[in-house]
């Protein structure tokens, strides 16, 4: 199925609408972004999901969690150097032309050398709190529920990217 340009500019669209929202930015050249955009729908396409197209994902949605975009690395790259890796996100500084965005260095490491961190319960004692706590891998909301929230408050991030905390 070939994408339309209308479907792009939706996506485009809704994904500026909530960057902007959740105190991110898109970047400002629209047509750049708008081709990330279209590589985040053919993965979505290829592998139900939609992995960052500027990294090569390996068709296995839980092999590729960190790299579903907002990918994990995102914040940190963005801080770090103005722009996340593929530079679809950018740092306010970089929106407004006031900081260049250049090449970032990948932070992500292979498959056999990931993991996520599982601290004890803040007071020590495992097992004392009566609901398990969840982390969001993206933006690292904190949510204690059954189940981790189908959608990031913050970052909007799907259910798949959080994490069992504690």
């Amino acid at each position: 199925m070939a994408l339309t340009p209308e479907e792009v500019s939706q996506l485009y669209q809704k994904m500026k609408s909530e960057a902007e929202a959740s105190g991110y930015y898109l970047n400002p050249d629209a047509e750049f972004a708008k081709s990330l955009v279209e590589g985040l729908l053919v993965n979505q396409e290829r592998y139900g999901y939609p992995a960052c197209p500027c990294r090569l994902a390996s068709g296995n949605k839980e092999a590729d969690l960190d790299i579903i975009c907002p990918c994990d690395y995102r914040d940190a790259d963005v801080t770090e150097y103005g722009a996340c890796y593929c530079a679809l996100y950018v740092s306010q500084s970089s929106a407004r032309g006031q900081r260049e965005v250049t090449a970032i260095p990948e932070r992500q490491l292979p498959p056999e050398k990931r993991t996520v961190p599982r601290p004890s319960s803040a007071d020590g004692i495992p097992g004392s709190l009566s609901l398990p706590v969840w982390r969001c891998r993206v933006c690292g909301y904190l949510c204690a529920r059954d189940a981790p929230p189908d959608i990031c408050p913050i970052c909007k991030a799907k259910k798949e990217r959080f994490v069992k905390f504690i």
